[in-house]
């Protein structure tokens, strides 16, 4: 594996992802925020957080195997969520377990989360990008 994942001393342990990755490949692959579209173009789970949450994940992880790719390579992901709150969460979370016991693993790399007034599509609640290292 390019990627090793930590929680560095001092740092606090967060369930859902880790504070450090370390890089040691040689090549970088960087996946365009993938929103809640299905292969036609078509928007699924519109007003579902968790169900687009869902499809973003599955459409990151489209999208690295095309690049020989997968969760394991991904030094770091964002999501930008419309109109976020804290409140929204569980939400967010149950999107994330749906889709990783579709790939078979849950996703820990470090995370950032970013709310955000509006995406491209009003349909779109959540657009997800990563950047993975391969050898």
């Amino acid at each position: 594996m390019a990627i090793t994942l930590v929680d560095p001393e001092g740092l606090p342990k967060i369930d859902v992802y880790r504070q450090v990755s370390i890089a040691t490949g040689s090549k970088l692959v960087f996946i365009a925020g993938q929103v809640a579209w299905d292969a036609g173009g078509v928007t699924v789970g519109e007003g579902d957080l968790a169900a687009q949450v869902e499809r973003c994940y599955l459409n990151v992880g489209a999208a690295l195997a095309g690049a020989g790719a997968s969760f394991d390579d991904v030094a770091k992901l964002t999501a930008y969520v419309v109109d976020w709150t804290p409140d929204k969460m569980p939400l967010f979370l149950e999107g994330i377990a749906r889709a990783a016991a579709k790939l078979g693993g849950t996703p820990v790399p470090p995370a950032t989360l970013v709310g955000v007034a509006a995406l491209d599509v009003p349909e779109h609640l959540v657009e997800v990008e990563a950047t993975a290292v391969i050898d």
